[in-house]
C-alpha cells in the first residue's frame, strides 16, 4: 500500500530544454552554509587570488562541507550576507577575472578502497543536490558496508516545474552508470533501485540501460521523491521517527549527486557549478541553465531574458518546498535546483478563514499526521502533546496547505510547531544531564 499523496500540476515545460552554461559574472558570493550542519570556514582572507576549485571554505565539524570557487580572481570582501533562508552567514565576495583559471592542484584523486572512497566523496564538496544539502560523505561512511542492504537512486522529482534531474538523467547518463560502478565497487552494493516517477518514461528508457540496477516506475504523485516515502514505495520499509534510512539497511542519493560524485571521480575538480531549472509564470525565457555556484539570482533570471511581467514572488527552490526570497542577490548555493518566478494570479495564496475540522491536511499527509492539532498543542504550550503528536515527523511537504480549503499556512504553523519541541526536548535532555 502506498503511503497518502496529493496531485499536483507538473509543469514541466522544460524537460526538453538541455542546460545551457552562463558566463559567470563580474562579483560572485559564496556562502559558509551550501549544507546542512555546522557552517565551513574560510581558508582565504581579503586581497587573496583564487582559481577555479581553489579551496576557499573548509569543512568544520563532523557534519560539514568544503566549498570551491568556481571563478578565478580575487577575493573582495568576508562578510555576513542575508541568505536565501532568511538569515544572515558569513559570505567570501571574489572578483572574477574572466580567465576561469583552473587550480594547479586539480587532479583525480587515488581512491583504492572504502575509506578513500568516502574521503574522496569528502573532498569534492558534494551534498543532496536535490535541495536537501546532506553531505554525501557522511551518508555513505556508515563504517559496516554489510549494513547496506539496498541502495536507491531518487529520480523522482515530484515537485512542479523542476527538471534539472530529468536533464541529469538524459544528458549524464554515462555519469551516473559510472556513479554505479564505484557503488557497487566500494560499498558493495548489490540491489541498487532506481525509482522515478511514470510520467518521466524517456528517463526510465536511458536508466535502464545501465546495468545492475533495477529501474522502478512509480506513480507521478507529490511527494514520492521525499526520502522517507521513496524508500517506503521502492522496498516496503518503514523508517521510524528518530531513525536515519541507514538504520533500516538503505542508502538514499540523488541522481545529480550521484552524477557529480562520479564527474569528480574522473576528474578531480570539485563542485563549482549546479544545473538550476529558471521557470514561472513571469520568466521570459524559462530553461535550464549551468549556473557557476555563487552567481546572484538577478544574473541568472538577466540569463533567462528577465521578466515578462514584474515578479509577485520568487522561489528558491519548488514552489512545494522551497522558499519565498525577499533579495534578487542571495547566491545560487549547491543546494539550488530551481528559481520559479510568479506573477500576480499565480503568486497570491488563497484567503485565509477560520478552520472548518475538515480533516483534509491528516488525510493528506504521508505520515498521517495533525496538523490542526500541532497548532493546538502550540497555542497551549503543550510539548508533552506535540511529542504525542509525532510533530518531529512532519517534513514539510505542503501537502496539507496546498488541500486546505481555508488556506491556513500549515507548513509555517508546522515549522514552528518542530521549533518549540526541538527546544522543549533540548532542555529536557540538559536538564537530566
Amino acid at each position: 500500500m502506498a503511503l497518502k499523496s496529493v496531485k499536483i500540476p507538473h509543469r514541466k515545460n522544460t524537460k526538453d530544454a538541455k542546460p545551457i552554461r552562463m558566463d559567470a559574472p563580474q562579483l560572485l558570493y559564496f556562502s559558509a552554509v551550501q549544507h546542512i550542519g555546522a557552517p565551513a570556514k574560510p581558508t582565504v582572507k581579503i586581497g587573496d587570488e583564487v582559481k577555479v576549485g581553489t579551496l576557499i571554505f573548509e569543512a568544520a565539524g563532523a557534519i560539514s562541507s568544503p566549498v570551491y570557487s568556481s571563478v578565478s580572481g580575487k577575493v573582495k570582501k568576508i562578510e555576513d550576507m542575508l541568505q536565501s533562508n532568511g538569515t544572515y552567514q558569513q559570505c567570501i565576495v571574489i572578483e572574477n577575472d574572466g580567465q576561469m583559471t583552473l587550480d594547479e592542484s586539480i587532479k583525480a584523486p587515488e581512491i583504492n578502497d572504502y575509506e578513500s572512497f568516502v574521503s574522496a566523496v569528502f573532498a569534492s564538496g558534494v551534498v543532496g543536490l536535490g535541495g536537501a544539502g546532506f553531505p554525501t560523505a557522511v551518508k555513505l561512511d556508515v563504517k559496516d558496508v554489510s549494513r547496506i542492504e539496498q541502495i536507491i537512486i531518487n529520480g523522482a522529482e515530484c515537485e512542479p516545474y523542476i527538471t534539472s534531474d530529468t536533464r541529469t538523467m538524459l544528458d549524464r547518463a554515462d555519469d551516473i552508470a559510472f556513479g554505479v560502478e564505484l557503488l557497487k565497487k566500494y560499498l558493495g552494493a548489490k540491489n541498487i533501485i532506481f525509482g522515478i516517477e511514470n510520467n518521466k518514461s524517456e528517463c526510465i528508457a536511458e536508466m535502464k540501460k545501465i546495468a545492475g540496477v533495477e529501474v522502478k516506475a512509480l506513480p507521478s504523485i507529490y511527494p514520492q521523491g521525499a526520502e522517507k516515502v521513496l524508500v517506503y514505495n521502492t522496498t516496503g520499509k518503514v523508517i521510524e521517527e528518530g531513525k536515519l534510512p541507514i538504520d533500516a539497511g538503505v542508502i538514499v542519493i540523488n541522481c545529480t549527486t550521484l552524477a557529480a560524485v562520479a564527474s569528480y571521480v574522473k576528474t578531480g575538480l570539485p563542485l563549482v557549478e549546479k544545473c538550476v531549472t529558471v521557470d514561472g509564470s513571469a520568466v521570459n525565457e524559462p530553461k535550464n541553465v549551468i549556473v557557476p555556484i555563487g552567481t546572484p539570482v538577478s544574473a541568472v533570471f538577466e540569463f533567462c531574458g528577465g521578466f515578462k511581467e514584474e515578479p509577485a514572488k520568487v522561489i528558491y527552490g519548488g514552489p512545494m518546498m522551497g522558499v519565498s526570497i525577499a533579495d534578487m542577490n542571495v547566491p545560487v548555493t549547491k543546494q539550488t535546483n530551481a528559481l520559479i518566478a510568479l506573477n500576480e494570479q499565480d503568486a497570491t495564496p488563497k484567503k485565509t478563514t477560520s478552520c472548518i475540522r475538515c480533516g483534509r491536511c491528516t488525510n493528506t499527509c504521508p505520515f498521517g499526521l495533525a496538523p490542526v492539532a500541532f497548532a493546538k498543542a502550540l497555542e497551549q504550550n503543550d510539548m508533552e502533546a506535540m511529542k504525542h503528536l509525532h510533530a518531529n515527523l512532519c517534513m514539510e511537504c505542503g501537502c496539507c496547505a496546498y488541500v486546505c480549503p481555508a488556506g491556513i499556512p500549515l507548513v509555517q504553523q508546522n515549522k514552528m510547531a518542530k521549533a518549540a519541541l526541538a527546544a522543549y526536548l533540548k532542555k529536557e535532555k540538559e536538564e537530566k544531564k
